[in-house]
């Protein structure tokens, strides 16, 4: 009797570990609309982000960016020179990815991996141009666009909730 007392606590603590960690799971199941909203409001509220493209050596390059508003896909545009290290590197490997934060405000971050293409079209460049851009001389010679498309994305939005996993920090993210 005492033998099947003890399988009885031993399949009882089974059971609760398992409907806690089902419970914890299901907390951190993020719905793709919550992940893809809270992106949107972390991204509207940083002016700069992190672009990490990979050098010859395989070795990751930060540069601080300036994107152009981020749309409802994820796309991200990036003006630079032409002649620049991160176009030749971008050429040579097209997997970067791109950070948005703000911690000064603890808003919570973006991390969006994706293919990067350099696009050299004078038209696309004239309609997407900056004001500052006039006080560059021959900027449409210069500049080039960075097209990045999104493969993978993690967010982490305090104000609405989305949170890593306590138990792995792993942040909710979303395949694209």
């Amino acid at each position: 009797m005492k033998t099947i007392y003890t399988i009885g606590k031993i399949f009882g603590a089974f059971l609760l570990s398992l409907l806690i960690h089902q419970t914890i799971s299901a907390q951190n199941t993020v719905p793709r609309d919550s992940v893809l909203a809270g992106a949107k409001d972390v991204i509207s509220q940083t002016t700069y982000c992190g672009l990490v493209t990979l050098d010859t050596a395989g070795l990751p390059q930060t540069r601080t960016m300036n994107p152009f508003p981020v749309k409802d896909d994820f796309v991200i545009w990036f003006a630079t020179s032409r002649g620049s290290e991160k176009v030749k590197e971008i050429r040579h490997n097209p997997n970067v990815n791109v950070y948005f934060a703000d911690h000064g405000k603890a808003i919570g971050y973006v991390s969006i991996a994706g293919k990067a293409e350099v696009i050299d079209d004078k038209e696309l460049l004239v309609k997407m141009k900056r004001e500052y851009w006039e006080g560059i001389p021959n900027w449409k010679d210069i500049f080039v666009l960075i097209k990045i498309n999104p493969v993978t994305m993690e967010v982490i939005d305090y104000k609405h909730g989305i949170n890593n996993d306590p138990q792995t920090f792993k942040a909710p993210a979303i395949q694209f």
